[in-house]
């Protein structure tokens, strides 16, 4: 056995068979940050952006994403979400995004969360680029897992 988990013993990708897996709940927070200039933060926070109301699309895009996950990442295997949710934390030059994804599955809701909340960055960047074209995403990473057979996991 090579170690690796998404490839076979002749060196070929291939989706792990979760069959055997028993399901549990699961759950995944995951975090991100889109830092832009104070007068792209005050136009946000305002409503004064022109393509709209920039959190709300972006909290329905970060939804969206999640549950199109499996069609994002290759080898992800498609789950049924129970929950996933979006909140926003502005400040005078940045926005961070939270996206928790929720499950009751055989694997992991990780990639979901973390693509709920790239998605929802990006889709701040998007909305309002027209303000700040030099705004920054970063600091895309997993808080915390719950749930199947390695446990809990929250960051350093």
């Amino acid at each position: 056995m090579n170690g690796l988990t998404h490839i076979d013993e002749q060196g070929a990708a291939h989706m792990v068979d979760v069959s055997a897996k028993a399901v549990t709940a699961r759950q995944a927070t995951a975090t991100g940050r889109i830092a832009m200039s104070r007068n792209a933060a005050k136009a946000i926070a305002d409503g004064q952006v022109r393509k709209g109301d920039v959190l709300s699309v972006a909290r329905i895009a970060g939804i969206m994403a999640a549950k199109r996950t499996a069609d994002l990442i290759p080898l992800c295997h498609p789950l049924a979400l129970s929950a996933v949710t979006i909140e926003f934390d502005m400040d005078l030059d940045s926005v961070t995004v939270t996206a928790i994804a929720r499950t009751s599955a055989q694997t992991g809701v990780e990639m979901e969360a973390m693509t709920a909340a790239t998605v929802a960055l990006l889709t701040i960047y998007d909305m309002a680029k027209a303000v700040d074209k030099a705004m920054v995403i970063g600091g895309v990473r997993l808080l915390s897992k719950s749930g199947g057979k390695s446990g809990d996991w929250r960051a350093p």
